[in-house]
């Protein structure tokens, strides 16, 4: 009796399925929770119904209609196969599927997060190569200067007369035939810059509100209960492997919920709240003074390095030696204090992994953008008034060996940081057992070295070319010292807002700090006399004013005279601007602060 009540059941499914329309037809057995192999039949069995249907009516498809049908049908799987095989390009997807599940989405974060720098410097190596070092190529001259293989270390010697460096470009309008089209690099330069950093402003604010709503305004982090335990299984996946993979992202996702869930909340006596006041007085003090004094210790080595520089060397090798003594000092600094205020963190004793983390990632914030400042007035205010004949040149070469240094330093401290520690820990002193990843750590180094990118764009243009490949060596680097160093956070928990709080870093100080950097450089700053493609000018900018005044002897652009006299360079237009966006602002807080409210509400009449 079971079996036929089963039977018609499935009959009257495969019926209803066939009165469907084709795109119903598709979503109703896509969310049926059944196995692939259960939904092909099915699918097989409803075309058979339809084509019965078909006969019976005597309505048999024309040869021109079978043959466009078969064409679509055949399109539509070479375009899931070609789906299929970009979907196995992506490298890191089966990475962070398995990171998350062995550590929890406190450690996936970070490469989320690395993964997304990664395709930001992408975006960014194309667009300054397409648009100024691809007609540089045009009018570049013959290098001259011998290759020695130091250069890949100090950026200096054959790389001076590059694409890689300010100097060697252009101020000449760059064409092919005397009467054919021309290419103005002095406007390529500074419009390339300045548009790619307009959409990095917005590319960063839109991921900012993306993932506010996407984390801070989500029911499902208020819902840890049956539903994450009966309703979330895939019944697509029938792969071992990864049914075994699903299952420990699910069991981490569930202990992660419950931790939340069931949080302690200790209360202290008066002399115990005293103590800890005391403490944590007491190591930001000692976190302020490490960073004032890394600081002070900065600016001195970089001043006598370039008086050094300025004076000559006896030999190249000593040259060549001394570039070296800045970034590594610097990378030594960015390295080391963080772990000791990793130390200074486990004093304090904080309630939640959480609030370690985010304290430990202020102090470093503070820690690397004060260094990073320092060295921003040094390029500014002493290399920029320096007697080099490219001091522009000088200051893109001394950022590509802060980046090239930072970025070895980064895989020196996975094999001291992590291996070591893990060789100390399971065969010297078991007591310690294996190391944790250090999130804040290591987000602040690429919150680090994507900043000094951001600022070296101005004078090394293909800078984020080798960030890139810096950034794609040290996912894999990290990945494989993770998996096989570290062990799962102790006491697991929730980071729904750790994305959100590294963009929002990433834009303030970091992208913010660099946009004041840029504005000055290219405002007030003289650029060299002999070198790049701003020689001659009294400012980057005046190039602009330049070509305006060009524009206003012909009639057809009369328009950009008018946009540039009163829009861009209008005080009133900025401030009527700025007016109207903080009310915008000021009305969609007041929407989320109702929908805050409403979902309260809510929440309220579902637990009642």
């Amino acid at each position: 009796f079971c079996f036929l009540h089963g039977l018609d059941a499935e009959a009257d499914l495969v019926g209803s399925l066939a009165s469907m329309s084709t795109s119903e037809r598709i979503k109703a057995i896509q969310k049926m929770p059944e196995t692939m192999r259960k939904k092909r039949e099915i699918r097989n069995k409803v075309l058979k119904e339809i084509t019965k249907k078909s006969r019976h009516r005597g309505a048999q498809p024309s040869c021109c209609t079978q043959c466009l049908q078969g064409a679509a049908v055949s399109f539509r799987r070479f375009g899931n196969t070609l789906s299929e095989y970009f979907h196995q390009l992506r490298v890191w997807h089966k990475a962070l599927k398995t990171i998350g599940a062995e550590f929890g989405t406190s450690v996936l974060s970070y490469f989320v997060f690395l993964k997304w720098l990664l395709n930001f410097n992408i975006f960014s190596f194309l667009i300054n190569f397409s648009f100024i070092t691809i007609p540089q190529f045009l009018a570049a001259e013959p290098n001259n200067l011998s290759f020695t293989g130091l250069e890949l270390l100090t950026g200096a010697g054959y790389f001076q007369k590059t694409v890689l460096y300010y100097g060697f470009y252009t101020n000449a309008t760059i064409s092919k035939t005397e009467n054919g089209p021309s290419y103005n690099m002095q406007l390529a330069y500074i419009f390339t810059v300045g548009i790619y950093f307009v959409i990095c402003f917005l590319i960063l604010l839109f991921s900012m509100a993306k993932f506010f709503s996407r984390n801070f305004i989500n029911p499902q982090a208020f819902s840890v209960n049956a539903s994450k335990l009966l309703c979330t299984w895939d019944f697509n996946i029938t792969n071992e492997k990864a049914v075994k993979l699903k299952q420990k992202n699910l069991h981490t996702q569930i202990k992660e919920g419950l931790t939340e869930v069931n949080k302690e909340v200790l209360n202290f006596s008066v002399m115990e709240r005293a103590l800890r006041i005391a403490v944590h007085l007491l190591v930001w003090f000692a976190s302020l003074g490490t960073a004032v004094a890394a600081c002070t210790g900065v600016y001195f080595l970089s001043i006598n390095n370039l008086e050094l520089f300025m004076k000559g060397y006896r030999n190249d090798l000593e040259s060549q030696t001394a570039m070296l003594v800045l970034p590594v000092i610097v990378s030594l600094l960015n390295t080391l204090i963080p772990f000791f205020f990793s130390w200074l963190g486990h004093l304090e004793r904080f309630q939640t992994p959480g609030q370690h983390i985010y304290i430990t990632i202020t102090r470093n914030i503070i820690l690397k953008m004060s260094i990073i400042g320092i060295l921003c007035y040094y390029w500014i205010n002493i290399v920029a008034t320096s007697e080099s004949q490219c001091w522009e040149t000088l200051v893109g070469q001394d950022i590509y060996r802060l980046v090239l240094v930072d970025f070895i330093f980064c895989l020196l401290g996975s094999f001291f940081g992590e291996f070591l520690r893990r060789i100390i820990g399971t065969t010297v002193c078991m007591r310690l057992g294996l190391p944790e990843f250090d999130i804040g750590r290591n987000v602040l180094d690429l919150i680090y070295a994507q900043t000094l990118t951001w600022i070296g764009i101005l004078f090394s243009p293909l800078l984020p070319g080798i960030q890139m490949i810096a950034f794609f060596v040290v996912f894999f680097v990290k990945k494989v010292s993770l998996m096989r160093n570290c062990q799962p956070p102790c006491k697991v928990w929730r980071t729904a807002q750790m994305m959100t709080s590294f963009i929002f870093l990433l834009f303030c100080p970091s992208f913010l700090g660099v946009l004041s950097v840029i504005g000055v450089t290219v405002w007030r700053l003289k650029p060299s006399e002999e070198c790049g493609p701003f020689r001659g000018l009294s400012s980057m900018y005046a190039a602009v004013a330049e070509w305006i005044q060009i524009l206003e002897s012909y009639t057809g652009s009369k328009w950009v005279v008018w946009i540039y006299h009163n829009l861009i360079t209008s005080e009133l237009f900025f401030f009527i601007l700025s007016s109207f966006v903080l009310i915008v602002i000021y009305l969609y807080w007041q929407i989320i602060q109702g929908r805050k409210t409403m979902t309260k509400l809510l929440r309220k009449q579902i637990n009642n």
